[in-house]
């Protein structure tokens, strides 16, 4: 290679790495985010040049050592304390993140929690914190956000969802209800966002290896496995960049849909 042509091959090097960040100059609110498929996400949105917000609701050092990986790469992010299941602390979520970023171009309502168990057995209680956090938790962040999505150049709002949203699992009825849910929630703001050029989808992940996941039986992973044509589970990075891709440009012409990233499940 000549010295001019090296040259040439450094500086397009240099330029490609400038510029092939496909968020930059966009902040990104990722709700759940201190560990499991939450913290993937943060992570690779940080990777594509976006402004990060890492919200956790207990695990403080998780979700800081999320920020410093980001930070490491050279991208900005900051920890957000939250309970998303309550209005007032998604508020002061709110607050915090325009005060530091302004307006917000991208939310994750990624969120979630479960109490499984047999529907005669559960509780009041069991079911309404569930449906309080993985549902209200969406509707409080989507509340608190709202404006600024519908008025972003390009706005993105990205529900986390489930399989189990689609197939119900034993045990886990009001999981499977306020995953299902989210479907329909996702479908109707893609119909009040489109007049405004934003968009939401939702993705639908099936069993991925998170730490909820290792730490079943490693019998009833094999049982599991069976279900899934591709015969694993997928790893939090496979549903970090079907995420990254929709909070994109490239996303643009898409929106109301549910992306199954699951093996090849179906109900």
């Amino acid at each position: 290679m000549t010295m001019g042509a090296e040259l040439s091959h450094i500086v397009e090097e240099e330029q490609t790495t400038a510029t092939d960040r496909s968020l930059r100059n966009k902040t990104c609110v990722v709700t759940g985010a201190s560990r499991g498929i939450g913290r993937a996400i943060a992570l690779h949105l940080g990777r594509e040049g976006a402004d990060v917000v890492v919200n956790y609701r207990s695990s403080e050092t998780p979700a800081s050592d999320v920020v410093e990986e980001i930070e490491a790469r050279d991208g900005d992010a900051v920890t957000a304390q939250a309970d998303v299941g309550n209005k007032s602390d998604v508020s002061a979520l709110a607050d915090r993140v325009h005060e530091e970023f302004g307006s917000i171009d991208v939310l994750v309502n990624n969120a979630g929690v479960t109490i499984d168990k047999r529907f005669d057995q559960m509780t009041w209680e069991d079911w309404n914190r569930v449906i309080e956090v993985n549902l209200g938790g969406a509707f409080h962040c989507t509340k608190a956000f709202y404006e600024d999505i519908k008025d972003a150049d390009h706005g993105r709002l990205i529900n986390i969802s489930s399989v189990i949203g689609q197939r119900g699992n034993y045990g886990q009825s009001n999981y499977a209800a306020s995953k299902s849910a989210l479907f329909g929630f996702t479908r109707s703001l893609a119909l009040e966002l489109a007049p405004d050029g934003s968009t939401a989808n939702c993705v639908a992940p099936g069993y991925t290896r998170t730490d909820m996941v290792e730490s079943v039986r490693e019998d009833i992973q094999d049982r599991i496995r069976e279900q899934i044509p591709l015969d694993r589970f997928a790893s939090p990075q496979e549903i970090a960049s079907t995420v990254q891709y929709l909070a994109s440009d490239d996303a643009s012409y898409i929106t109301g849909e549910v992306i199954n990233v699951n093996g090849g499940m179906y109900g």
